[in-house]
C-alpha cells in the first residue's frame, strides 16, 4: 500500500541496484577454451625463436614448417634478425621496467620491439598494471600534440544534416572526421556532403568514407577522402581466410591508398576473433600482439585498435579494460600511429564511460577517439561510441578537470549556428550547380537547428540514393566540387578543399601520425612525442589552455552579483536604529542577519527574495508565541556565531542566525558554537514553508518545548557541484563586510514593508 517492495525478504539495495544502467551490462566468466581469456591462456605460446642463416626459423613453439600465414608475414617483415637475439634474451619483468623508466628513451625500446615476437610483447607488456601501462603509452605514444576523430553520421543518410555536422566537428577541433552509411549505395552523397561540410571554417580535417574497401578506394581516388582505416587484419589464419584475404593482399591495399596520397590505418582490436568464432583458444592479448607485429610487417603508418567493435566483449572479461589499454601500448611501442579505439560504447553505465576515457585523456593520444560520435547515439551509423553528441560537453570539462588536451575546443552557440548554415547553403549550391538536386530554404532550416535527425524535414536514404549514384556514374570529382564552391560564391570553402587536394600531392600528411593543423602538417616526425618525466613531452600552451578552459557556465564575482535583484537593491528596505541591546522579553527571538544580508545581496541561493525570508521567519515567530527582533551582526558572517550572538542578544536566550545566501541556524545562548539546535545547511533546498517552521520552532523553546526539529529533505543532490562555486563568491563578499570591532545594529522593517508584513 506504501510503495514498497513486496518481497520482504530481500535487502530493497539490491532492488534499487536492479535499477542501475549498469545492470543493462552482462558480464563474461574467464573460459580460455571458448576464447575467453583477456591476458593469458594456457594455449598461448611461451615466446620462443630461432634464426639460421640469417633467417627466422622458429617462432612462439612453432617451426617454420608449420608456420601459418600470419606467422610467416611477420617471421619475413617484421622479426629483424639483427636485433632478436638481444631483444629475446632480455628478461621480459626488465623489459617492462624500461617501459616506465623516463631514462630510457623510446626510439631505443622501439630498436628492440623489432626483435620481439608476438608472444614477447604480449608477455611484457601483461606485466604492467593499469598505472604503469598508461604511464608507459605517454612516453611511447608517436606524435607529440594529442588530437580526436569524429563520427558523422546520421540515420537518414541526409547530406545537409551531415554537412552541417562535419562543419560543426571541425569547429570542436577534430582532427579526422568518418563517417559511414545506412543505406550502402549512399556513400559517394555523404562523402560529398562530409567533404563540403568539413571545408567550412577553418577546414583543414582528414576525412574518410568508411564502406567495402574497393569501394572506398574509388571514392578517395576521386579526391572525396583523405585517409581509410577499414583494412581489417585479424591474429588467426581462419580469420583472416573468412575474408577472403590475406597480409599480402591487404598489404597491396595499403600501398595503394598511399600510392594515391590517401592516408592508410589498419584496424584490428581484441575479442575480433572470438565474435567471428576463429579464436584458437588464445588470449585476447596474445592475438592482437600478432595483429600488431603484421600490421608494422605491412609498413603501414598506423592502426586503429582497442577492441573497435570487439571492445564491449573485452570489457565484459576481468581485466578487460586493462588489455585495451595493454594493446595500444604495443601498438605505439612498435612506432604505428595509434588511434587507440574508444568508439564503442562499451557500457550503459556512465561511471564506466567516464572511468574508461580517463587513462587516454591523461597519457594523451595521436587520436584518442578512432570515433568519437559528434552526433547524437541514434544517429550514430556505426552504433553509439564511447562518447557520442549528448556528451560533448562533459568531455570537455574532463579537459579542464585534469588540465589535458583531449582535442576539443568549446564553441560558441551562435558561432557553431553560423557555421551550420553556411555548411548546409554551401552544399546546397553545389548540389544544385551540378545539377544533383535542388533544395528548399525549409530543408535547411530544418536541419540548421536540429540536434539529430529526428527533428528534421530534409532528405530520405531513398531521395539520397539517385544523388549518390549520379556523383559515381558521373566520374564527378573533388575538383568539381572546387569549381562549383568558387562559381557559387563559396571562396574560403573551395580554396580550404582545394588545399586538401594540394596536400594529396605532397603527400606529407602520409607520415606516421600525420594531421593538419593551422594550414601545416603535424606528425611524429615534425612534433615527436619526447616525453621523458617531469617538464617534458606535451604542454598546453596559454593560448590553448584558455580555449580549454572556455566552457560554459563559468561563474564569476561579477556575474554573481548581476544575478541578484536589482529592483531590491535600488529600495532599501532595511533600517538601521541604533546599536542593539540585549532584551528582557522571555519569548523574544533575535533573528541575526549577516553584512550582506539585504545591503549588497537580494536573494539566497534558492532563489528567495530575502524580504519574504525575513517575512517568513517572523511569521513563524508570531505563530509560536513568540516576539521576533531583527539585528544586523557586523563582527562575523559564520553562521553559528551568527546564532550565537543573535541568541545571546535575546531576552529568552534563543536565537537566529542566517546569511544571506540562506544558511540558518537556530541557537540557543550558552552552547558551544557548533553545538545548534537546528540548522539549515542545504539553503538551495528551503522552501518558505522551512523557514516559517523554523521561526515557529524557535518560538516553542522560548516557551520550554522541544518541538521537532525542522528537516530540509535532500534526495542525494550534488549540491556542492551545483552551488558551491557561487557560495564561495557570495561568502567572500560577506567576509569582506565584516568588522571585527563592529557592534550588532536594530534593524527596523521600512515603513512600507511593515505594512505589507501586516
Amino acid at each position: 500500500m506504501d510503495g514498497r517492495p513486496t518481497n520482504s525478504n530481500r535487502w530493497r539495495r539490491f532492488e534499487e541496484w536492479d535499477r542501475r544502467p549498469l545492470r543493462h551490462d552482462l558480464f563474461a566468466a574467464e573460459n580460455p577454451e571458448a576464447g575467453f581469456s583477456v591476458f593469458h591462456s594456457p594455449y598461448d605460446p611461451d615466446p620462443a625463436y630461432s634464426v639460421g642463416a640469417g633467417r627466422i626459423t622458429a617462432m612462439d613453439g612453432k617451426l617454420e614448417a608449420d608456420f601459418d600465414i600470419i606467422d610467416e608475414f611477420i617471421a619475413r617483415h617484421h622479426l629483424d634478425p639483427s636485433v632478436v637475439d638481444e631483444a629475446m634474451a632480455l628478461d621480459s619483468g626488465a623489459i617492462a621496467r624500461m617501459l616506465v623508466d623516463i631514462n630510457v628513451p623510446r626510439h631505443e625500446l622501439e630498436r628492440l620491439a623489432r626483435g620481439m615476437t608476438p608472444a614477447k610483447l604480449a608477455d611484457v607488456v601483461g606485466k604492467l598494471t593499469a598505472l604503469e601501462i598508461s604511464f608507459a603509452y605517454a612516453k611511447m605514444r608517436q606524435r607529440k600534440t594529442p588530437a580526436n576523430q569524429a563520427h558523422v553520421t546520421n540515420a537518414k543518410d541526409d547530406p545537409l544534416q551531415l554537412a552541417a555536422d562535419s562543419a560543426t566537428a571541425v569547429a570542436l577541433g577534430f582532427a579526422e572526421i568518418e563517417t559511414t552509411m545506412r543505406v550502402a549505395s549512399n556513400a559517394w552523397a555523404n562523402a560529398l556532403a562530409c567533404t563540403v561540410g568539413a571545408s567550412v571554417g577553418e577546414g583543414g580535417a582528414l576525412f574518410q568514407c568508411s564502406i567495402e574497401e574497393a569501394e572506398e578506394l574509388q571514392i578517395g581516388l576521386a579526391g572525396l577522402a583523405t585517409y581509410a582505416e577499414t583494412v581489417s587484419v585479424y591474429g588467426t589464419e581462419r580469420a583472416f581466410i573468412d575474408g577472403d584475404d590475406t597480409p599480402w593482399s591487404k598489404a597491396f591495399l595499403t600501398a595503394a591508398y598511399a600510392s594515391r596520397g590517401i592516408k592508410a590505418r589498419c584496424t584490428s582490436g581484441a575479442a575480433s576473433e572470438l565474435l567471428m568464432g576463429f579464436h584458437e583458444s588464445k588470449s585476447l592479448l596474445y592475438l592482437e600482439a600478432r595483429c600488431l607485429c603484421l600490421q608494422r610487417a605491412m609498413g603501414v603508418q598506423g592502426t586503429q585498435n582497442g577492441g573497435i567493435d570487439g571492445a564491449p566483449l573485452t570489457a565484459s572479461m576481468a581485466g578487460g579494460l586493462r588489455e585495451l589499454m595493454a594493446e595500444n601500448l604495443i601498438a605505439v611501442w612498435l612506432g604505428l600511429e595509434c588511434a587507440s579505439g574508444n568508439d564503442t560504447r562499451v557500457s550503459e553505465s556512465e561511471i564506466r564511460v567516464g572511468a574508461k576515457i580517463t587513462p587516454y585523456l591523461l597519457a594523451g593520444s595521436d587520436l584518442i577517439c578512432s570515433g568519437f560520435g559528434s552526433i547524437k547515439k541514434y544517429d550514430n551509423s556505426f552504433n553509439p561510441s564511447l562518447f557520442n553528441g549528448e556528451e560533448i560537453e562533459d568531455y570537455l570539462v574532463l579537459q579542464r578537470d585534469f588540465e589535458v588536451d583531449g582535442g576539443l575546443t568549446p564553441v560558441d552557440e551562435d558561432h557553431v549556428l553560423s557555421l551550420r548554415m553556411r555548411a548546409t547553403e554551401a552544399l546546397s549550391a553545389v548540389l544544385d550547380e551540378l545539377d544533383l538536386a535542388h533544395v528548399g530554404l525549409e530543408r535547411i532550416t530544418s536541419v540548421v537547428f536540429a540536434s539529430g535527425s529526428q527533428e528534421t524535414d530534409s532528405f530520405t536514404p531513398g531521395e539520397v540514393t539517385p544523388i549518390s549514384e549520379a556523383i559515381k556514374a558521373r566520374g564527378l570529382t573533388a575538383l568539381d566540387v572546387v569549381r562549383a564552391l568558387a562559381v557559387r560564391g563559396y571562396r574560403a570553402e573551395a580554396e580550404n578543399l582545394l588545399f586538401m587536394l594540394k596536400q594529396r600531392i605532397s603527400g606529407d600528411y602520409l607520415q606516421t601520425s600525420a594531421m593538419i593543423r593551422d594550414g601545416r602538417v603535424v606528425s611524429a616526425i615534425n612534433d615527436p612525442n619526447d616525453y621523458a618525466g617531469p617538464a617534458t613531452g606535451y604542454h598546453m600552451d596559454a593560448a590553448r589552455w584558455r580555449e580549454v578552459q572556455g566552457i560554459r557556465d563559468v561563474l564569476t564575482r561579477d556575474g554573481v552579483l548581476a544575478s541578484q535583484d536589482m529592483a531590491a537593491r535600488a529600495a532599501p528596505w532595511l533600517l538601521p536604529k541604533g546599536d542593539a541591546v540585549t532584551g528582557s522579553d522571555p519569548h523574544e527571538v533575535v533573528i541575526g542577519l549577516s553584512p550582506a544580508f539585504g545591503e549588497r545581496m537580494h536573494r539566497t541561493l534558492a532563489g528567495h527574495r530575502l524580504e519574504d525570508v525575513v517575512s517568513a521567519l517572523v511569521a513563524g515567530i508570531e505563530e509560536g508565541g513568540g516576539k521576533a527582533r531583527l539585528v544586523r551582526i557586523r563582527h562575523t558572517a559564520d553562521t553559528s556565531f551568527l546564532g550565537l550572538s543573535a541568541a545571546g542578544l535575546s531576552g529568552s536566550g534563543f536565537g537566529i542566525g542566517i546569511q544571506a545566501k540562506g544558511t540558518t541556524v537556530l541557537h540557543q545562548a550558552g552552547r558551544m558554537p557548533h553545538m545548534n539546535l537546528e540548522l539549515f545547511s542545504n539553503a538551495p533546498l528551503a522552501s518558505l514553508d522551512h523557514y516559517r517552521a523554523l521561526g515557529r520552532n524557535a518560538a516553542r523553546h522560548t516557551w520550554g518545548e522541544a518541538p521537532e526539529p525542522v528537516m530540509v529533505p535532500v534526495q542525494g543532490e550534488a549540491l556542492g557541484a551545483r552551488f558551491h562555486v557561487r557560495v564561495a563568491l557570495l561568502y567572500a563578499i560577506e567576509t569582506e563586510m565584516t568588522d571585527p570591532a563592529a557592534a550588532p545594529v536594530e534593524l527596523a522593517l521600512a515603513p512600507d514593508r511593515e505594512k505589507t508584513h501586516a
